[in-house]
């Protein structure tokens, strides 16, 4: 767990790898900034459980989190929706995000009828997820559609160019 230096600083967090396999530290984290506190969030994530993305959303939405959120790496699938809640954003023009369609998963062995019940839950809730997304980053819909299906690779530079994101040069920062 990383230590801050001064109280005072906002309380820094890493999303690394797979959100799945680090939930409850994310979790943890988060709920150690205060409400309507600042934070910095730091995201290099190909993405992991919606279910954990979503939690991660709604953490720094309700908790009214002050999140600046910075692409150092990769910034994909599920990880998009706790970005999306920063209310700062922060990309580089290495930076790289994949939209695509949700992937929800559910067990194995499943009778007819819990099948279509799941298909029916998940298309209606990938449908408001998706408006969802949109609405966090400030975009239409159709920018959205347009991204996530079938599915785009989008680096830095588009992103800050469609108003989503703040683009920094990382050759100017040595100046």
């Amino acid at each position: 767990m990383q230590k801050r230096r001064d109280e005072d600083e906002p309380v820094e967090i890493a999303i690394v790898g797979d959100l799945t396999d680090s939930e409850a530290e994310l979790t943890d984290r988060l709920l150690s900034v205060e409400p309507g506190g600042e934070c910095t969030i730091y995201f290099d994530s190909p993405g992991g459980s919606p279910y954990c993305a979503v939690s991660l959303m709604t953490l720094i939405q309700l908790r009214d989190i002050r999140a600046t959120g910075i692409v150092t790496g990769e910034c994909s699938s599920a990880t998009l929706w706790p970005f999306a809640a920063c209310r700062r954003r922060i990309v580089t023009p290495y930076s790289v995000m994949l939209f695509h369609p949700m992937r929800w998963q559910s067990e194995e062995n499943v009778g007819l009828a819990e099948a279509a019940e799941w298909a029916r839950h998940f298309g209606h809730l990938e449908q408001e997820m998706d408006e969802l997304l949109a609405h966090l980053f400030g975009v239409s819909p159709s920018l959205m559609h347009e991204w996530i299906n079938p599915g785009r690779y989008v680096i830095g530079r588009e992103l800050a160019d469609a108003g989503m994101a703040e683009l920094v040069e990382l050759d100017k920062l040595h100046r």
